[in-house]
């Protein structure tokens, strides 16, 4: 069904058509995903300072540099799983117990565990508490766009979902300053373990639990689904009718072609920018713990510049679906990740490169993120928002989980005795943004349409 828009017509802004409650829905679910991005790029940031402690190893010792590769990217590949996990299990009860309810379940999930993560005294309890993490940052998402989808005008829609994804790149910001911080603290010698610091930071977000279990209420979309007692939240309901079976497939296939060139591919720049970084502070003559609280502050900057690229890029996806469709953003966003990646993975050798060549890597992934939190939701009825929302986004997390192992591996093994071996399994990976060009053709136009009922 098209909508049929006087307001569109007269050129009316999206946001006039917004009340008060509107606004409020729509900076909660915003907060909800902010704080929970911010727990995610936590991790990308601590990582390998964490894995290195965990495993006793000196970042200048090269005989440990493919331990410390592998068990980075096992504890991303345990991280994922618990995301992926996470986020069908709150997708289905998103769609039974309300949107409301089951956001105030992962905001409580991610902080605690994100908390936990800071007491970690070996790789596997690291890994373990990253899993639990895992679960409630995979449920936020899907229940947040849902909620916004419900309850904004057709119009306004697409506009406020891509402001809730690009905002999500300041969560990535917020955890960017927090690592330069402390990295400063470290290098001065006020803290030992900044990475620490990191976790216990990440588990504030807890307190927006209960301001959400306050003011929030069903979207009357799905209350009125409730009431009818439709299947709500039922994944078999996903593949018996071939309209949703195609649209869960196509989904499915995009974001995880996306989310293997994210987590897989593009957030383990920042353990390719350390060797940058090592021969440049190293090139000085800094003693070890400075060049440590460093390279700290320096992964922070780089996370800054990939994420203010990131929010310029998800702006711009919105912006682009407006005007040409979403079949059309999404090829065109797909082919710029690919390039943009690739390149920066073969050609980044210097440290002044981090200050352009990081931006544009971070602008052309993330701009998919937009596509996928604009698109998923108008893909399925109420009764099934939620649950094949967060399939899409999540099952192809299982696969996209092998991604850092494979990357990890390709560093440590494949490619022993290169220089720098990262470079070739990150350029090889960026492949897989192929798979959501494919897809396209058979993805459903849903420019100017109605959420299905």
């Amino acid at each position: 069904m098209i909508v049929n828009n006087t307001d569109a017509a007269a050129g009316l802004p999206w946001y006039k058509e917004l009340n008060r409650y509107h606004w409020f829905v729509l900076i909660v679910a915003t907060l909800g995903w902010m704080f929970d991005t911010m727990d995610q790029q936590l991790f990308n940031l601590a990582r390998r300072p964490a894995i290195l402690e965990l495993l006793g190893a000196r970042p200048d010792d090269p005989a440990m540099a493919g331990q410390v590769a592998e068990f980075a990217g096992y504890s991303t590949m345990i991280f994922m799983i618990g995301w992926a996990t996470g986020g069908i299990i709150f997708g289905v009860l998103g769609d039974r117990l309300g949107r409301v309810k089951t956001m105030i379940l992962t905001i409580l999930c991610y902080s605690l565990f994100t908390g936990l993560s800071a007491f970690a005294h070996n790789v596997w309890d690291f890994s373990f508490y990253r899993l639990l993490t895992g679960l409630g940052v995979g449920g936020q998402f899907s229940v947040g766009v849902a909620l916004v989808a419900e309850t904004m005008p057709d119009r306004a829609r697409p506009f406020a979902l891509g402001w809730l994804q690009a905002l999500s790149a300041i969560g990535n910001m917020m955890a960017a300053l927090l690592g330069i911080s402390l990295g400063h603290l470290q290098q001065i010698g006020m803290i030992g373990s900044a990475w620490r610091w990191m976790f216990i930071a990440g588990a504030l977000p807890a307190f927006l639990a209960i301001f959400v279990f306050r003011k929030l209420h069903e979207p009357e979309q799905w209350q009125k689904a409730a009431r009818d007692r439709k299947h709500l939240g039922s994944i078999p309901d996903l593949f018996s009718d071939p309209r949703w079976r195609r649209n869960t497939i196509v989904g499915m296939l995009l974001a995880f072609s996306g989310v293997v060139g994210l987590w897989g591919i593009g957030f383990f720049s920042f353990d390719l920018l350390s060797s940058v970084l090592d021969k440049y502070f190293r090139a000085q003559g800094l003693p070890e713990q400075m060049i440590a609280g460093k390279k700290t502050f320096w992964t922070g900057m780089t996370s800054l510049l990939q994420n203010a690229g990131a929010f310029f890029g998800i702006y711009a996806f919105t912006r682009l679906t407006y005007y040409t469709g979403r079949r059309t953003a999404f090829a065109i966003s797909f082919l710029a990740a690919m390039c943009a990646t690739a390149a920066t993975f073969w050609y980044l050798d210097d440290f002044s490169e981090i200050f352009w060549m990081v931006p544009m890597m971070g602008f052309a992934q993330l701009a998919l993120f937009g596509g996928y939190a604009i698109y998923l939701p108008e893909l399925f009825p109420t009764r099934l928002r939620s649950t094949g929302t967060s399939f899409c986004y999540n099952v192809g997390r299982f696969v996209a989980a092998i991604g850092p192992v494979a990357l990890g591996l390709l560093t440590s093994r494949v490619y022993a005795g290169e220089a720098e071996p990262m470079r070739y399994a990150g350029v090889t990976m960026c492949l897989v943004f192929l798979i959501g060009l494919a897809v396209l053709p058979f993805a459903p136009e849903t420019k100017g349409k109605a959420l299905p009922d």
